[in-house]
């Protein structure tokens, strides 16, 4: 498979070497994310508007079916998604660094060749994650607040904040969603652009990333932590601020990436 038809390339099967990053490896990646965008906005604005019309559809939903507090805990689980809409992010690093022309025909082709590939298996390990992570939450509000209905997300937060069954739920929750997060990260941070570029399979790919973590577990779990608040903090204006958030670390994880592991 050549590169006019997707990133894999000749690419040997097996796992690369991992190399050894610092922060300044994360903090340079960060800048070539920024870079990347700026050099082609449009991609990024389009996959980033499929992502904020995505949580958007989710909070009209949410609110018909009358349960519009639902969306703080599916907000927070929502990001766990968002590796999959920066497929195609990192099609356009990839070229940009190749000296590749970036076109949407090559770019979505790309996108759309990934689900015969072993990148599709990885989606069904990232939605069981976001779904243990939904019913958890459902568990826990069963624990700690009893079966109640809330008619608004004010009323939710207000009994979150305000009562001690509140600040039992918020406690727990939030070791439980970090301890998910953390699983999820460590498996798929290398693994997602690594399956987009190399012919490997997935499980290769997910051992291959939870070594890097380990390997690297400061500036790794650092990039983690930048990632997660960023997007946490873009998903408050309405889900406006993922326009740009999410392409930005969509390209920065795959110059970490390229980073964090040898050349084929």
């Amino acid at each position: 498979m050549n590169n006019s038809t997707g990133m894999a390339g000749e690419e040997p099967v097996g796992a690369p070497p991992i190399r050894a990053i610092s922060f300044d490896d994360v903090k340079a990646s960060l800048g070539a994310g920024w870079s990347d965008f700026r050099a082609r906005p449009g991609f990024g604005l389009f996959f980033g508007g499929i992502y904020m019309l995505g949580g958007l559809v989710i909070l009209a939903f949410l609110t018909r079916i009358g349960s519009p507090w639902m969306i703080i805990p599916l907000a927070i689980g929502f990001p766990l998604l968002g590796p999959f809409v920066a497929v195609g992010l990192y099609e356009v690093s990839r070229r940009l660094a190749a000296g590749e022309p970036v076109t949407r025909k090559g770019v979505l082709a790309e996108v759309f060749h990934q689900r015969e590939r072993q990148l599709g298996w990885m989606a069904f390990v990232v939605m069981f994650i976001f779904w243990i992570w939904v019913y958890q939450v459902r568990l826990l509000l069963a624990l700690f607040l009893g079966f109640k209905s809330f008619s608004s997300w004010d009323a939710f937060v207000q009994v979150v904040l305000s009562t001690p069954e509140g600040w039992g739920f918020l406690a727990v929750g939030t070791v439980v969603g970090a301890f998910l997060a953390s699983v999820l990260f460590s498996t798929t941070v290398i693994a997602l652009p690594m399956l987009a570029e190399r012919e490997v399979d997935f499980i290769t790919a997910m051992i291959t990333s939870v070594s890097t973590v380990v390997k690297n577990p400061v500036p790794m779990l650092g990039f983690g932590f930048i990632v997660g608040l960023i997007t946490l903090l873009a998903l408050l204006p309405l889900f406006a601020g993922l326009l740009i958030a999410l392409p930005v670390l969509g390209h920065a994880t795959w110059h970490l990436y390229k980073r964090a592991t040898a050349p084929a």
